[in-house]
């Protein structure tokens, strides 16, 4: 019987500050100065898109930052708020209410830690690529579908969660239409594609994009609506802690929005960990410490007015990319943000919002995998079924929907297709024998495979020896091994015998410890007996 997993908690900055030496800081403080500017503009924009204040993305970008820095599994990962969690929290924010917000996101977090704690980071991966792809790409369409608000500059008091109420609203108040927002908003994309991806890790387009066209919306006094004129000062202070009014019944009533938030962040920051090891050369990540380090994270900024985090590619693809040795430069860019929001804070309200709306634009077309739907014709059946079934889902449900839809799909198909790779094979005999072959795993969804056995007993002569050779059956359930024994029981009754040949280790273990060996055996000695 194995054990279960013994408790371990080693962050990788443990490791990654044996031997570091000047230099290595050096590249980790240049890294973080720039990875901590990069997600300033980022930070704001995905926390006002989530329907939340500004500060509330800042301070989850520094806090969240920080704690994964600090006690994550990867040497380079950046966490903080991901555009990933825009449309959960808008539709949370919308259902639930803020308090309801911090209290799922705090439970996930919790989920989080406790599945790094079981060493359960590497289930994450049997998450099908297909269901991936397809609600990423409904998310990126969710998040574009949520800007052009204000990118348009509609007149839109409240924008409603669901993607065709989204167009209904965006249509009826089209009327108030601001070509004055849709310049800047255009003018922001259309400099972040023209943007050179060489000069992305020192000088981050998008942070040129944001001062140059706040700069031109203030000097030339362009009626546009702002961080500042729609959510009023941003505070330069520490937040203070806040703690909601907790039930377990809430709780009970948040059951599918805390298990969104826990698996959405789970894949997102092990799926960008797993990027980071690819573009670095430093130590693999440990996924089970990545999580508790996002658990943490999440059970501490909500109660500091922050939003879900989790690991951030673009934010760690810059990182890396300016030199990253460790998770100091993931410490560095939290200070680095935290000091901007302290001193610099009141500029901030400057922004225009359509700049942030063509910021987030841009970030959709980059996570979108648009390529995937040229290619569906190369892939399954079953592999096209289960993206476009996701990420139409996600679009229009939501993601909670998707996923839940999407995962049951892939495991009804995986199980189809294990079924299929199950096979019995009549083969010669004896005289008097009915001999089959057995391929494959005998599992609950191959069972019904048994049955042409069980029909060739009842119909034949008295009497059968039913022979199965299992030399190609590499493993059995427990409902296999029920189909066998039910298989026994008819050949028992039509006065015959059943012998069972050739076994692997595992089959041989599960017959053995069911005490089903011991049945066919003692009925092969009385059988010897009576002869």
């Amino acid at each position: 019987m194995s054990l279960p997993p013994t408790f371990t908690f080693r962050p990788r900055l443990l490791d990654a500050l044996r031997g570091y030496d000047r230099a290595r800081f050096a590249r980790d403080l240049g890294a973080g100065l720039t990875v901590g500017v990069v997600a300033l503009p980022l930070a704001m924009a995905f926390a006002i898109a989530s329907g939340l204040k500004p500060e509330a993305g800042l301070w989850t970008a520094i806090l969240a930052g920080l704690v994964i820095s600090l006690f994550g599994g990867s040497s380079v990962q950046i966490g903080g708020p991901a555009g990933a969690f825009i449309v959960i929290v808008y539709g949370i924010l919308q259902r639930h209410g803020l308090a309801n917000l911090m209290i799922a996101t705090a439970c996930a977090g919790v989920l989080l830690f406790v599945l790094g704690a079981l060493k359960l980071g590497r289930l994450v991966r049997y998450v099908p690529l297909s269901i991936v792809v397809g609600f990423t790409n409904g998310i990126a369409v969710l998040i574009a579908a949520s800007q052009i608000k204000d990118w348009l500059g509609l007149a839109i008091p409240k924008m409603p969660a669901d993607f065709f109420a989204q167009l209904q609203a965006m249509a009826a108040n089209i009327g108030s239409f601001n070509p004055y927002a849709f310049g800047l908003g255009l003018a922001c994309v259309a400099f972040l594609f023209a943007w050179p991806r060489r000069w992305q890790a020192r000088v981050p387009g998008a942070v040129v994009a944001l001062v140059a066209l706040t700069f031109v919306a203030w000097s030339l006094s362009l009626p546009v609506e702002t961080i500042g004129s729609r959510f009023g000062s941003i505070p330069r202070g520490l937040p203070a802690f806040t703690l909601p009014a907790f039930s377990w019944v809430t709780v009970k009533e948040l059951v599918s929005p805390i298990i969104t938030i826990a698996l959405l962040g789970a894949i997102e920051s092990l799926l960008c960990a797993r990027v980071a090891d690819q573009l670095s050369n430093l130590p693999r990540h440990d996924p089970n410490q990545e999580l508790m380090a996002q658990g943490i994270a999440n059970v501490v900024t909500p109660f500091f007015g922050g939003m879900p985090a989790t690991g951030t590619i673009a934010r760690t693809v810059t990182n890396i990319r300016a030199g990253a040795t460790s998770p100091v430069a993931g410490v560095i860019h939290a200070l680095t943000l935290a000091g901007i929001v302290l001193v610099a804070g009141p500029l901030a309200l400057l922004v225009p919002l359509p700049v942030l709306a063509g910021i987030l634009f841009f970030v959709a077309w980059n996570m979108g995998e648009w390529r995937e739907f040229a290619h569906l014709g190369r892939y399954s059946h079953d592999y096209r079924l289960k993206m476009l079934g996701t990420f139409a889902l996600t679009v229009v449900f939501d993601l909670t929907v998707a996923m839940e839809v999407g995962l049951v799909a892939a495991c009804v198909l995986f199980i189809r297709r294990m079924s299929s790779l199950f096979r019995v094979e009549p083969v010669p005999g004896a005289e008097g024998e009915l001999r089959y072959r057995l391929y494959g795993s005998l599992f609950f969804g191959a069972t019904a495979k048994i049955d042409p056995i069980v029909q060739a007993v009842e119909t034949g002569p008295r009497a059968p020896a039913v022979v199965l050779d299992a030399l190609h059956m590499v493993h059995l359930d427990t409902s296999g091994l029920d189909a066998l024994r039910q298989l026994h029981k008819v050949v028992l009754l039509r006065d015959g015998s059943l012998r069972i040949e050739n076994l692997h280790e595992q089959p041989l273990e599960a017959i053995a410890r069911a005490g089903f060996a011991g049945e066919l055996a003692r009925h092969q000695a009385s059988e010897e007996v009576a002869a």
